[in-house]
């Protein structure tokens, strides 16, 4: 069965990926790269390596379901799924081992509502979620870590714990908002019962939301992949959705 939708054609690229054609080359590229060196055993791929990253990326911006989105490809559902399977866990962000010197980084955590209740809890949405610990640089506001998901009612002032977020960032300098108290973090000064903060704690604190918006921000536009405002995967496919997805930002902020 001959496919709709192929990366052949440049035109399909940008509206499934959210990449422009250069930045999808540039992750086919680097794909081929750090699967060169896999063994390949059984029957071999009916899609060419460029579909099939073209296939996950698309899953995770449309959110269609597989038997609506294998026909375009031209293979089966469970042809799709095997190759989401495969490709999605080599499509995930590597967390930055190292921080240059002076670095700042921002942190917070954001909800994904996910059907598979076994990895999520009802949050404060009312809605079965999984909550993630997201770190971004602060300059170039490019994802750094992604954490571990975890159910959806954890605060995140143990979710920058339980997530490994907090390994993986060390002694660098992370600012996040009021919900990180007790951390450690650099978070915004609070004011006591009756007491008004002075001038200069007022001019910190609208300082630090201005810096600390760009979290925000990021997380809006990783909300363009669709997968991540309801997720049908099950297990770890919510992680390596959410490595995915920023391992695209990543690429489509840098250009």
């Amino acid at each position: 069965m001959a496919g709709v939708i192929t990366a052949s054609a440049p035109s399909w690229i940008e509206p499934f990926t959210g990449l422009s054609p250069r930045c999808f080359g540039k992750l086919v590229a680097a794909v081929r790269r750090e699967t060169a060196a896999e063994a390949h055993r059984g029957r071999p791929w009916g899609l060419p390596l460029e579909d099939r990253i073209l296939l996950v990326t698309a899953y995770w911006r449309t959110n269609m379901t597989l038997r609506q989105l294998a026909p375009l490809f031209g293979i089966s559902k469970s042809a799709a799924d095997r190759v989401i399977d495969h490709l999605g866990p080599r499509l995930a962000l590597q967390p930055r081992r190292r921080f240059r010197k002076n670095t700042v980084l921002i942190v917070d955590g954001t909800l994904v509502p996910t059907r598979d209740h076994t990895v999520a809890e009802q949050s404060k949405n009312y809605r079965y979620s999984t909550a993630h610990q997201v770190v971004i640089d602060a300059d170039s506001r490019l994802v750094v870590v992604v954490g571990r998901p975890l159910p959806g009612n954890r605060h995140d002032s143990r979710g920058w714990e339980e997530s490994g977020t907090k390994d993986a960032v060390g002694h660098t300098m992370t600012i996040a908002d009021g919900g990180y108290q007790g951390t450690g973090l650099v978070i915004p000064h609070r004011r006591r019962k009756g007491e008004e903060l002075p001038a200069w704690k007022e001019e910190h604190n609208r300082s630090h939301k201005q810096v600390r918006a760009r979290v925000e921000h990021t997380f809006a536009r990783m909300k363009g992949w669709k997968i991540l405002r309801d997720c049908r995967l099950k297990g770890d496919g919510v992680h390596q959705a959410m490595l995915g997805i920023a391992r695209l930002h990543n690429l489509a902020l840098a250009g």
